[in-house]
């Protein structure tokens, strides 16, 4: 069986997502690194959550403390101080694995020859590991990650939060030339979730399936009053990538990251022109592309199969159907 890395910063919906993915996938290890909180706490809360899941087989691999370059950049408006808003979960009993995330990785990616990174935080162990092992590209089968956009962003109006707490990691990882999945904004927020849906999962009569209503209830109330109609499933998205892929429509796409603009920092661009010479080769689109003045900008090889739709009740009964496994 396909081994997976969740390599995230619980983080609300990272819980869910952690939650989904332990009940459909061979979790290998969870690693983690400064996103919506500090280190110290996204590590804690990976561990409750394992807990909450009767997963504490799995090991938690501290990670990256703060950005290859920058500042970190934390979330308490949407996940709360401790990053759990709305659960009061105990204090786990189980402690990280010694050692470091990326070392982690490297490690399980070097010894397994179908390795699955599902970063659903900030790409910042990713990168030190391809950086580190440059031989990881070869060995990783896919990265299926939550983060950027093909519209807007949510940070700042050109950047989704995961790619802008660490654009230089982001560009690396796009550069690596690793199959990726992307689940931006723009497929992330047609899985909106409300009061409707907290309802039906507080008919569900077990102990985590009562947390994910506490953690909605906070992330929507968090959600509307900054405006949002309800609260974007983002994280699970990446994971349902992987345990159902045809639920999403993909479509290839050149990316890049912005890592140096004024007002465009840690904005994806996606370029769906890509698509026309995509991995197909159209000669014909070459061709044409030949005759163009050499001062246009021509589309570059698709690099990233990106989500643009998601069956989103489809979506919501394999959620429920999950947490009615616990």
């Amino acid at each position: 069986m396909t081994s997976v890395i969740i390599d995230c910063d619980p983080g609300l919906d990272d819980a869910i997502a952690i939650l989904l993915a332990i009940k459909h996938l061979n979790v290998v290890g969870i690693t983690t690194v400064s996103g919506n909180e500090s280190i110290e706490k996204v590590t804690t809360n990976a561990l409750k959550v394992l807990e909450l899941g009767g997963a504490t087989h799995i090991p938690v691999v501290r990670g990256s403390d703060r950005p290859l370059k920058r500042d970190p950049v934390y979330a308490p408006h949407f996940h709360g101080e401790s990053g759990m808003g709305g659960a009061d979960l105990p204090a786990p009993t189980k402690v990280p694995l010694e050692g470091h995330a990326v070392e982690f990785i490297i490690e399980v990616g070097m010894s397994a020859s179908d390795l699955v990174l599902i970063s659903i935080g900030p790409l910042t162990n990713i990168a030190t590991a391809l950086r580190k092992e440059p031989r990881l590209r070869e060995r990783v089968k896919l990265i299926s990650m939550m983060g950027g956009s093909v519209t807007n962003g949510n940070v700042t109006p050109a950047a989704e939060f995961n790619v802008y707490h660490d654009a230089e990691a982001a560009d690396i990882v796009f550069r690596a030339k690793i199959p990726i999945f992307m689940a931006g904004l723009n497929l992330t927020g047609q899985v909106l979730v409300g009061q409707k849906e907290i309802g039906v999962i507080r008919t569900i009569n077990n102990g985590a399936a009562q947390v994910v209503a506490d953690l909605l209830n906070f992330y929507v109330t968090a959600s509307e009053r900054l405006g949002a109609r309800g609260a974007s499933l983002h994280d699970p998205c990446a994971v349902m990538a992987v345990i159902e892929p045809d639920m999403i429509e993909f479509e290839s796409m050149h990316v890049v990251v912005e890592t140096s603009g004024d007002h465009t920092y840690g904005m994806t661009v996606c370029d769906r022109r890509a698509g026309a010479l995509g991995r197909r080769k159209d000669e014909r689109s070459n061709s044409v592309w030949d005759e163009i003045d050499d001062q246009l900008s021509r589309p570059k090889q698709a690099n990233v199969e990106v989500g643009v739709s998601i069956d989103r009740e489809r979506f919501f009964f394999f959620l429920v159907e999950t947490l009615q496994r616990y």
